[in-house]
């Protein structure tokens, strides 16, 4: 019987995941450019995971678009699922090891949902009311013994989690995971400043989300709690607000672009 390490080396895995990932890029590209529209004041957009797959359905090729989709993030989550459980042997401290195994089990739950939504969509199920339903979730956790208490952990939790990303960004720590010799010698000062700029911005991006949930905490207030299509809108909303949901934007089209990369260069 195959052990994880096993499976998680099998060329076939390696490459059904790396083109997983491609996906995965992707659909942080369109965020990106949906989170432009707002800037430039097509507000009406929904600026997530789902308002990006509700984008690629209204495309001529949706359907296929969106079938290919789910099955590229489930690769991509079945691929991280190996990398947390027996993946970067490469890394010789067994805390950092343990850091990057648990990001990867936290990238395989994210793409795992939005493969969720994307199998929605394409079966005709679909709905891009995703800050609703964020906030109905948080209303009844809010209602339960303690509820305020739990949603504070869960705020300081995605504030954890926004600082690690955004720490990785500023320190370039995800340059350890790449094998740049895989890239062309042109690229690889690219990869490196959109790999930082990618890695900070969608630090930022989560920051405001824990924010959010941090605030209906305090309040006990479900309305003021929202993912990242009610994240971003609520940077617009502020004082110079656009010019950060800008730098976000561009941000969050640089990780897509480093996921690109990455999916071609990540060690195994």
């Amino acid at each position: 019987m195959r052990t994880v390490g096993q499976v998680r080396r099998n060329p076939a895995i390696q490459t059904l995941g790396r083109i997983g990932m491609v996906f995965y890029g992707g659909v942080h590209l369109i965020i990106a450019w949906l989170a432009i529209q707002v800037v430039v004041g097509q507000t009406g957009e929904q600026t997530d995971s789902k308002g990006a797959i509700a984008e690629i359905a209204e495309t001529t090729l949706g359907p296929v678009l969106l079938w290919a989709l789910t099955l590229g993030l489930f690769l991509f989550a079945l691929w991280q699922v190996t990398e947390g459980l027996a993946g970067y042997t490469y890394v010789s401290q067994p805390r950092k090891r343990l850091a990057k195994r648990l990001g990867a089990g936290a990238r395989a739950i994210t793409a795992a949902g939005i493969g969720i939504a994307a199998l929605d969509f394409a079966m005709g199920a679909g709905s891009t009311d995703s800050t609703g339903k964020q906030q109905a979730l948080t209303a009844k956790v809010l209602a339960m013994p303690f509820g305020q208490v739990m949603v504070g952990l869960v705020a300081l939790g995605i504030l954890a989690i926004a600082a690690v990303i955004f720490h990785k960004g500023v320190k370039r720590s995800f340059e350890r995971d790449l094998d740049m010799s895989e890239l062309p010698a042109g690229t690889r000062d690219l990869v490196h400043h959109v790999g930082r700029a990618g890695w900070i911005g969608k630090g930022l991006a989560y920051g405001v989300i824990a924010v959010l949930v941090g605030l209906a905490a305090i309040h006990a207030d479900p309305a003021r709690s929202g993912g990242m299509d009610k994240a971003l809108h609520t940077v617009a909303a502020q004082p110079y607000g656009v010019i950060l949901l800008a730098v976000i934007a561009l941000g969050l089209a640089a990780f897509g672009v480093y996921c690109f990369a990455a999916a071609k260069a990540h060690r195994d």
